[in-house]
């Protein structure tokens, strides 16, 4: 390999697909492969490591990395973590997510690694939490700048958060995520089938989680009979709101309708609504926005940067050449 080449390491703990996964993809696959070699260490078997194979991205798996926090299996992480750095050599590790991101810039520490980035796709420590767990999680996140060399936030917003944590403001930058906008639309047919025809069908798309707040559609479509809901994507409240829709009597209205490609599933609506509690900056939006859509949102995390700012500046030509400057710097 020659010797300006440099060896990049990504680190994600979770393998399912979200904003998180398609932003380390797109690193990993895009990255001009005369100057970088890149691989990827994750926890699972989802659709990421799927497509990283695929593409013939080298990866490895950490049976230990996972969301939740057990001291156990966060011990064993780090080790495996540890191990892999200084078995590779990485010339850069690009930390991803707070679980491998907090893990993986300690193991990066002591495996002497170059350069250690970490990039915080919405700081954790915003959610809805009580007082001592996002004092623990903002302790937790900072611990991770503070190791890092450079930290990536993804929106202004985020950007400010940050730089009133202590000593780590000269070393974060910000970079959006960025999509190709030449990205093809599927058909419509894929969810109006579903509904009956004519009808204003409102849509959102994303992971099933507390934090996405699908459930604010539903409870919009119960006092509203006239309101008619897609909701595409698939996560650990999957049955907490198909469970609500049959209580409310909306199975006519309303529909959760799994995971799809939000390209293959836009043309379908008439109107995109992200009711998010918690965002960091959601690559669905920019597609939406771009797709010319009209848009309903909780102006929360980069979402407002989305609505208001120029859209060239979330492509995902503008991603590479800053990421790239952040590996080369």
């Amino acid at each position: 390999m020659p010797a300006t080449r440099k060896k990049i390491l990504y680190v994600i703990t979770k393998s399912n697909w979200g904003g998180a996964q398609r932003y380390v993809f797109d690193l990993a696959t895009r990255l001009p492969k005369d100057q970088f070699d890149t691989t990827v260490a994750l926890g699972g078997t989802g659709l990421l490591a799927q497509k990283l194979q695929e593409a013939g991205t080298m990866i490895y798996h950490n049976a230990f990395l996972g969301r939740d926090i057990s001291f156990g299996k966060d011990l064993k992480s780090f080790f495996e973590l540890w191990r892999l750095f200084k078995k590779e050599k990485p010339d850069i590790v690009h930390l991803n997510s707070s679980k491998a991101g907090g893990i993986g810039a300690l193991a990066a520490r002591f495996a002497q690694v170059p350069k250690i980035i970490f990039t915080a796709h919405g700081w954790p420590f915003l959610e809805k939490r009580n007082l001592f767990a996002r004092s623990s999680i903002w302790i937790f996140s900072w611990i991770t700048a503070i190791l890092s060399h450079t930290t990536i936030v993804v929106s202004d917003h985020d950007l400010q958060v940050a730089q009133k944590m202590p000593f780590i403001a000269k070393k974060v930058t910000r970079i959006y995520n960025g999509i190709d906008f030449d990205f093809p639309l599927g058909s419509a047919d894929i969810v109006r089938h579903s509904f009956p025809k004519g009808v204003h069908i409102t849509g959102t798309v994303g992971e099933l989680t507390r934090n996405k707040n699908q459930i604010a559609l539903i409870e919009q479509a119960k006092n509203d009979p006239k309101m008619y809901v897609a909701i595409v994507g698939d996560g650990e409240e999957r049955l907490n709101l198909i469970k609500k829709i049959e209580e409310y009597g909306l199975r006519s209205r309303v529909k959760v309708m799994g995971f799809q490609w939000a390209s293959g599933v836009l043309r379908g609506f008439d109107t995109f609504a992200l009711p998010s509690l918690k965002e960091g900056l959601p690559y669905v939006l920019i597609e939406a926005r771009a797709s010319g859509l009209p848009i309903i949102a909780n102006r929360v995390g980069g979402v407002g940067e989305i609505l208001d700012k120029d859209l060239k500046e979330f492509s995902i030509e503008q991603m590479l050449k800053k990421t790239f400057a952040v590996y080369c710097a």
